[in-house]
């Protein structure tokens, strides 16, 4: 797995957990196994890892799940997102791609954990484009208006303070 020298940053939904890192390895991936489903509470995870080393946390702690012997699960104890999955005894963590504040840089590579995908993952990109919020009728302006003016989501950028 190749190492490569590059400055990214992500953190949780509300901006209680944030984090930095130099280096990241050229392994993005989709996981379909059950372990992670329920870790997400979606039918696959994105992941990409940084080495451990090149990691900062620069804004509050996450929360650790030790969901088996060698695996820790970190989310925002706050607002409930998922961070990451780390083998403790391993040299890296893998970051949920989502919670980058980039995501669009990191493109899966393999789908691994296959003896639990679902069967209609492959479907995905045969459905048809809803509007901005998902809901496909007339209502999504009004929905989407509603949601910007009243949205606690933290920036995709570092901030001093938030909110």
């Amino acid at each position: 797995m190749e190492r490569y020298a590059m400055e990214v940053s992500g953190g949780c939904q509300c901006g209680a957990v944030r984090y930095h890192a130099t280096e990241m390895f050229d392994n993005a991936h989709v996981c379909h196994c059950r372990m992670c489903q329920k870790a997400v509470g979606n039918i696959f995870i994105t992941l990409v890892a940084a080495p451990r080393e090149a990691i900062t946390w620069t804004r509050g702690t996450p929360t650790r799940f030790r969901s088996s012997e060698h695996v820790d699960r970190g989310f925002c104890s706050a607002c409930g997102t998922p961070l990451f999955y780390e083998d403790v005894t391993g040299n890296r963590v893998n970051f949920t791609i989502g919670s980058l504040d980039h995501p669009e840089l990191f493109p899966p590579h393999v789908n691994d954990g296959n003896e639990s995908r679902v069967p209609w993952y492959d479907s995905l990109p045969t459905l048809p484009h809803g509007g901005t919020t998902g809901s496909g009728d007339d209502d999504n302006a009004a929905w989407a208006t509603a949601i910007r003016a009243s949205n606690n989501q933290h920036p995709d950028h570092d901030t001093e303070t938030w909110p």
